[in-house]
């Protein structure tokens, strides 16, 4: 068959070596003063979010090979959540570091853990304010493999205790 459309493929990896591999990854939404003031509290009507959205954001970065089609499976060595709380911009920043020994990096399982935790939130919040924003989703930096250290070209800012390591 003459078929001119992308096949995809799953890269093989069993060649490369197994390094400790480590990504962060951060995001945050932004929402009104109330709506924070309710976050910061854990008062919304369905409960705390971040106590929520912390076991999200690990849960999400553990399921990452489920969502994303090409993405490998990997046995983490352990996945951190952590949130940075904004009073002046109303905004809840969260973190998300995953670590493995493996062939291929965690920068997936980072990014997913972050989206985990803040969709948790903004599921937790969009009864009181449905005009949520999430933003600013990205990796801030990884580690290991042939490639080495990444970080992101406007800076990785303070990340929260024991990150990055």
């Amino acid at each position: 068959m003459n078929d001119n459309r992308q096949h995809y493929k799953m890269i093989d990896v069993g060649d490369k070596a197994i390094t400790r591999r480590v990504a962060v990854a951060s995001g945050r939404i932004v929402m009104n003063a109330e709506t924070f003031a309710m976050v910061r509290d854990g008062t919304l009507p369905k409960g705390d979010p971040l106590r929520l959205a912390e076991v999200a954001g690990v849960l999400a970065a553990k399921k990452t090979p489920e969502i994303i089609p090409l993405c490998h499976p990997l046995g983490l060595d352990q996945v951190r959540v952590a949130f940075r709380l904004d009073a002046a911009d109303s905004a809840v920043t969260a973190f998300c570091q995953a670590s493995s020994s493996a062939r291929t990096g965690v920068e997936m399982e980072a990014l997913a853990g972050v989206n985990g935790a803040l969709l948790t939130i903004w599921d937790l919040a969009k009864q009181v304010q449905p005009d949520l924003a999430i933003e600013g989703i990205r990796l801030l930096l990884k580690t290991g493999g042939k490639s080495g250290r990444y970080e992101h070209p406007d800076g990785i800012g303070e990340l929260p205790e024991g990150f990055g390591s």
